[in-house]
């Protein structure tokens, strides 16, 4: 087996985010193309050094393997589980909604977005 570096993208302040372990090339089965494609599950907090951020998950998918680094790009964001049952409060409506969308450069972008409605002072319990 071998160690690889993870190397966040330079929008985050901390670059080097984690190791990877991958097994060595044998014959044709190269370890560089096994690690292309990865994702990687990274707390937002440890990329920028500021715990404000803890309850943000951020996915890193490598796209390339330079060396013993993997450069990664980003790949999603999700909200961790402890938050968003906070947000999840009784009589109060979760709207939960989604769309994919094309960028002018070619990207697919995948929202989801969630919202919730706030009880009114005159609502029936």
């Amino acid at each position: 087996k071998e160690w690889y570096d993870i190397k966040a993208p330079s929008m985050f302040r901390v670059r080097s985010c984690g190791k990877t372990l991958i097994t060595r090339t044998q014959g044709t089965k190269i370890a560089s193309e096994g690690l292309k494609g990865r994702v990687l599950e990274v707390n937002l907090a440890d990329l920028n050094q500021d715990d404000d951020q803890a309850f943000r998950k951020i996915k890193l998918c490598i796209e390339e393997v330079q060396g013993r680094n993997c450069l990664t790009d980003f790949h999603a964001m999700e909200l961790t589980r402890d938050k968003l049952y906070s947000l999840v409060r009784k009589w109060h409506t979760m709207i939960e909604g989604h769309v994919d969308v094309k960028t002018t450069d070619g990207y697919l972008v995948r929202l989801f977005v969630i919202a919730f409605t706030m009880k009114h002072k005159d609502q029936v319990s």
